[in-house]
């Protein structure tokens, strides 16, 4: 199964002078293209390359209706090293003002007349929104120079080369000990399918685009890699995890349009490490839960870091929906560090929550840890719902409790975000023991200490609303954490 054809990519040109330092890719004929805006890089000093601009559509919900308003977006991606300079020219002009998300890589563009431009010293996954256009917007993958690129010939690697590829029945299965390789110039119109199987994976800078049943199914499966590949809105989640030990998810893009387009979907998993993604989603942008269809087990040893997530609906975070009634399970040992959120948008107010705690079907959720979540201001949303849920159109029962969670280094800067609540169910499914730590809202560090009428809570200058069934709420400051009772230095443990 080695696809190539003749088009060479840019680093294919220039490796006979040596590594690159900036590679681009084309579009093939026959993937969907956008024509809102042309993007231009160079190293400093040299010529301008004009990148392809992929069509991306994303999900606006009608509070009238409920039903999806596709909405167009745009897609460019290239790689580089040490420097380069960006040149963003949006072609229905009138640009009044630009801004590059998240905000917290501090890019400040220059705007000449309808042209943006700003330089690069470092890989960066961004948005480029004029005129505070939501859809209409340009999402720009500035990724590293490839390492480890496998010969087309090898035989441990399924190969596709630049251009358009379907399989039959729209699915490529991975064997055991082989590695699925998509060039950044390749579009695949099939979903990759790893199932009963180890040390297998999915590489490359290629995209995945209306595949059938998501972008990527791990089931049954240990020692699984997924890499800096683009899911172009699968028809399903763009990536499901399930049964499976060992996976690593990292780099990878993700845009959605369709009802339940997920991103990245675990089930009843351990050991799955999620790192560097971009998600833009039209659900749940990472969802984590146990029992689900035939999956069955604990969820354990998730980690999520050096992220950033946009949920055009649902949550960018949600853990605890689903699971087994019957025999019920846990979530435990939860991480999610380094944290961009650069939108929440859900009107249904069960829906909300930019992390959202929500155990259903007997689960136990435990030992939870955020350190480092910078949320932007979103559209329509909590940021937090913790929330022992019975949800009669997805749960059998209540869920058991929350138990453990520690969140520092939490902000938002906003106005849109709704009162954030916890909700414990009874006084035998508890939340209990959560701790926030450096919790800043707007600039302010909400603490147990800080200055208040003695009859307020602190939860008050979040807004949030915790019910008779939350124990053990704390807000500290980050030198209250590392204080002890003496004034000694005591560790806060991770999971």
């Amino acid at each position: 199964m080695r696809m190539s054809t003749s088009r060479r990519t840019t680093a294919e040109a220039t490796e006979a002078e040596g590594t690159p330092r900036l590679v681009t890719y084309p579009v093939p004929d026959g993937a969907p293209t956008n024509a809102s805006f042309t993007v231009n890089v160079r190293t400093p000093g040299g010529s301008w390359q004009q990148l392809g601009i992929y069509l991306a559509t994303l999900n606006l919900i009608s509070t009238a209706t409920g039903a999806g308003q596709i909405q167009n977006s745009s897609l460019a991606f290239f790689d580089f090293a040490d420097t380069v300079e960006v040149e963003v020219t949006y072609m229905k002009g009138g640009v009044r003002k630009a801004r590059i998300r998240p905000d917290s890589y501090g890019i400040e563009p220059e705007l000449d007349a309808d042209t943006v431009r700003f330089e690069l010293t470092e890989p960066r996954n961004l948005v480029v929104q004029v005129n505070d256009e939501v859809f209409d917007a340009l999402h720009l993958f500035a990724r590293p120079l490839e390492t480890d690129r496998p010969a087309p010939d090898d035989p441990d690697v399924l190969y596709f080369g630049p251009g358009l590829h379907a399989t039959e029945g729209g699915v490529v299965t991975v064997p055991s000990g082989r590695t699925v390789y998509l060039d950044g110039g390749a579009v695949l119109k099939s979903r990759v399918y790893f199932k009963d199987v180890e040390n297998a994976g999915l590489a490359g800078r290629g995209v995945i685009w209306a595949s059938p049943g998501g972008g990527c199914t791990v089931e049954g499966s240990r020692n699984i890699s997924i890499g800096t590949v683009t899911m172009l809105n699968p028809d399903g989640y763009a990536v499901t995890v399930a049964e499976s030990e060992g996976v690593t998810i990292t780099g990878l893009g993700s845009f959605s349009s369709k009802a339940w387009g997920d991103g990245i979907d675990i089930f009843s998993s351990s050991d799955v490490t999620i790192d560097g993604v971009f998600m833009r989603n039209a659900d749940d942008c990472i969802a984590i839960y146990t029992h689900r269809w035939d999956y069955y087990g604990d969820t354990r040893d998730i980690t999520v870091r050096n992220s950033t997530l946009w949920a055009d609906v649902a949550h960018p975070i949600n853990v605890g929906t689903h699971g087994n009634t019957d025999a019920p399970e846990v979530l435990e040992n939860l991480t999610f560090q380094n944290i961009d959120v650069c939108d929440h948008r859900e009107p249904q107010i069960l829906y909300q929550g930019v992390l959202a705690l929500n155990p259903g079907d007997g689960n136990l959720i435990r030992n939870v840890r955020v350190d480092g979540m910078r949320v932007e201001d979103f559209r329509e949303g909590q940021l937090i719902n913790m929330r022992i849920m019975f949800n009669e159109t997805y749960n059998t029962s209540a869920g058991r409790g929350i138990d453990g969670v520690h969140i520092k280094d939490l902000s938002y800067t906003g106005t849109h975000a709704a009162t954030a609540l916890l909700i414990g169910y009874d006084q035998d499914h508890l939340i209990q023991n959560i701790t926030f730590e450096n919790l800043v809202v707007n600039g302010t560090v909400i603490a147990d200490s800080m200055s208040k009428p003695s009859w307020f809570r602190t939860s008050d200058y979040v807004p949030m609303y915790a019910n008779e069934h939350v124990k053990d709420l704390k807000f500290i400051t980050t030198a209250e954490a590392t204080a002890g009772p003496a004034g000694g230095e005591v560790s806060i443990a991770s999971p």
